[in-house]
C-alpha cells in the first residue's frame, strides 16, 4: 500500500510540515437542500476566505449537483498526503457521497475557483458490486484507490454495512474488509498504516436516524457504541471495543496525526463524551473517557436533561489542541491534549444553542435558579442553530465553523434552519496560550442563496486539511 517513490506528490511529507503550508484562500463547503422542502440540488460552494480579496467571506461559485435528494456529506480527496511518495498523483478530485440517494460525486477542482462535476457513480452500481447504500465518509488511500464507509444496505439495516473501494478513475471495485468482517454500524473511520490498523466507529441504522432521533431506538439497539478495530490493508477485523453507556452513539473519530503514534479520540454524541483509545503492549486495543461534557438540567424542552451532544471534533496538526462542538449546548471548546490522558480546557466560546437568551429552554442549576447563555451577534445577525461542523487552518489559527448536522435532524432540533438556513463562522484561534474568539468580520450568510436557504454542513480546503490527511 505505502508509495515508494523519492518524488513529491500530493500534500506535505509531514503533519508538521503541512502546518507551514500556504494560508487556506478557498473553502469549499457542501450545501444541502435536500430534506429542507426546497425542490432544489444540493450544490457545493466555494467561499472566498481571504481577507485581503474583495470577495472575503461570500460564497464565489455554487456547484449544483444533477439529481435532486442526494444529501451531500462528508467529502475527501481522491489523493492526499498518504500519496506524497507517488509523483504520478495530484489532489485534484473532490469525492461527494451522497448520504440518502446513494449517490458518488468526483468534482474536478482543476479550477480551484470554480469547480465542474466529473463524474457521477451511480447508487445502482453500488448496490450491484458491494451490496452497500448510505455512504458517508470518503478518504483517499496510497494505493490510489478511494475508500468510501456505508452505513447500510438498501432496506436501510446496519447490518449491511462495510466499506466500498473505487480505484483511481472512480470506478467501483468492490468491497474492502474481507468477506464477514464488516462492522455492526457504520459511520466514521481512520488508519494507522505503521500500526497496520484501521478503527471505525458506529453512528445507528439509516432506517432509524433517517426518521429523525427517537430516544426508543437506542434502547431498540437501533444505534451503535462500538469501535472496530481492523487489520490495515487488509480488512481484517481484529478486536470489537464496546464502549458501553458511556460511549453512546460514537461518530468522528481520529488518530493522532504522528504516524508513529497509537492513539486517538472518538467523539461520542448522545453521552457527550471524548473517548481516548489506544494500543496495549500485546498489541490489543483499550480506551477509557478522557473528557466529560455533562448535561444541563433543562425546562420547557422534550427531555428534562439536555446532553452536550458532541458532533465533530479534530486534532490539530501539531498534535497539541483538540476542538470540538457541543451542537445543543451551542459551545465550541479547545482542549490541551500534549498530555493525551489528561486533556485540559483552555479555550471556550459559545455560538448558538438551544440555550440562548431568548430560547424558550432554560437551564437550571444547582441551587434551582435558572440560567441561558449570551450569544454574540456577527454582523447584525443572531446566530442560529449550534455548531456543528468544524475545519482549522493548517497553522492551528483559524477554524471555521458551520451548523447543519442532517437535514431530518436539523428540522427536529434547530427548525428555524429550514427557514433561514445556516451560516458559517470564523474564530480566531491563541495557539501559544490557548483561547478562542469569534471574529466579527468573518460572516457567511446562507439565508441569502439564490435558490433561498441551504444548509452548510462540511469543508474542505484545496490544498487538504486536518481532517483530510493521513500520513505514512
Amino acid at each position: 500500500m505505502e508509495g515508494s517513490c523519492s518524488n513529491s506528490g500530493p500534500g506535505h511529507a509531514t503533519p508538521l510540515e503541512a502546518m507551514f503550508g500556504p494560508r487556506e484562500a478557498l473553502l469549499y463547503v457542501t450545501c444541502i437542500y435536500s430534506g429542507t422542502g426546497r425542490q432544489k440540488p444540493d450544490y457545493l460552494a466555494t467561499v472566498d476566505v481571504d481577507p485581503n480579496s474583495p470577495t472575503y467571506s461570500k460564497v464565489i461559485h455554487r456547484l449544483p449537483m444533477p439529481y435532486i435528494g442526494d444529501e451531500l456529506h462528508h467529502s475527501g480527496w481522491n489523493a492526499c498526503s498518504s500519496c506524497h511518495d507517488d509523483p504520478s498523483a495530484t489532489r485534484r478530485f473532490l469525492v461527494l457521497p451522497s448520504l440518502v440517494s446513494g449517490r458518488i460525486y468526483a468534482v474536478d477542482t482543476k479550477d480551484p475557483k470554480a469547480p465542474s462535476l466529473h463524474k457521477v457513480v451511480e447508487p445502482a452500481e453500488i448496490v450491484e458490486k458491494t451490496g452497500l447504500a448510505y455512504p458517508h465518509t470518503s478518504h483517499c488511500l496510497a494505493s490510489g484507490d478511494v475508500m468510501v464507509s456505508c452505513l447500510g444496505d438498501t432496506d436501510g439495516k446496519a447490518e449491511g454495512s462495510g466499506f466500498l473501494l473505487l480505484d483511481s478513475q472512480f470506478n467501483v471495485k468492490g468491497r474492502w474488509e474481507k468477506p464477514g468482517h464488516n462492522p455492526l454500524f457504520g459511520y466514521d473511520y481512520w488508519y494507522q498504516p505503521r500500526h497496520k490498523t484501521m478503527i471505525s466507529s458506529s453512528w445507528g441504522a439509516p432506517l432509524a436516524f433517517t426518521k429523525g432521533f427517537d430516544l426508543q431506538h437506542v434502547s431498540d439497539g437501533l444505534y451503535g457504541r462500538h469501535l472496530f478495530v481492523y487489520s490495515w490493508p487488509d480488512g481484517e477485523l481484529k478486536q470489537t471495543l464496546d464502549l458501553g453507556n458511556t460511549g453512546l452513539l460514537p461518530l468522528e473519530i481520529r488518530f493522532l496525526h504522528d504516524p508513529s503514534k497509537d492513539t486517538g479520540y472518538v467523539g461520542c454524541a448522545l453521552t457527550s463524551n471524548m473517548v481516548r483509545f489506544f494500543k496495549n503492549p500485546d498489541d490489543s486495543w483499550s480506551h477509557e473517557v478522557a473528557i466529560t461534557v455533562k448535561p444541563l438540567k433543562v425546562k420547557h424542552w422534550i427531555l428534562p436533561e439536555m446532553p452536550g451532544l458532541i458532533t465533530d471534533f479534530l486534532i490539530s496538526l501539531d498534535d497539541r489542541f483538540l476542538y470540538f462542538v457541543n451542537w445543543l449546548h451551542g459551545d465550541v471548546r479547545q482542549y490541551n491534549i500534549e498530555d493525551p490522558k489528561n486533556p485540559k480546557l483552555t479555550g471556550q466560546v459559545w455560538l448558538g444553542g438551544l440555550i440562548q437568551k431568548g430560547s424558550k429552554v432554560l437551564a437550571e442549576a444547582e441551587d434551582g435558579s435558572t440560567f441561558q447563555f449570551d450569544i454574540p451577534e456577527v454582523q447584525g445577525k443572531r446566530l442560529r442553530g449550534g455548531p456543528q461542523m468544524i475545519q482549522l487552518s493548517l497553522d492551528g489559527k483559524r477554524l471555521y465553523v458551520t451548523n447543519s448536522l442532517f437535514s431530518v435532524w436539523d428540522r427536529q432540533f434547530y427548525p428555524e434552519l429550514m427557514e433561514k438556513g445556516s451560516h458559517m463562522l470564523q474564530i480566531d484561534v491563541d495557539t501559544e496560550k490557548g483561547g478562542l474568539k469569534l471574529n466579527p468580520n468573518f460572516f457567511v450568510d446562507f439565508e441569502a442563496e439564490p435558490d433561498g436557504p441551504s444548509l452548510a454542513h462540511e469543508m474542505r480546503y484545496p490544498g487538504g486539511d486536518c481532517t483530510s490527511d493521513i500520513w505514512i
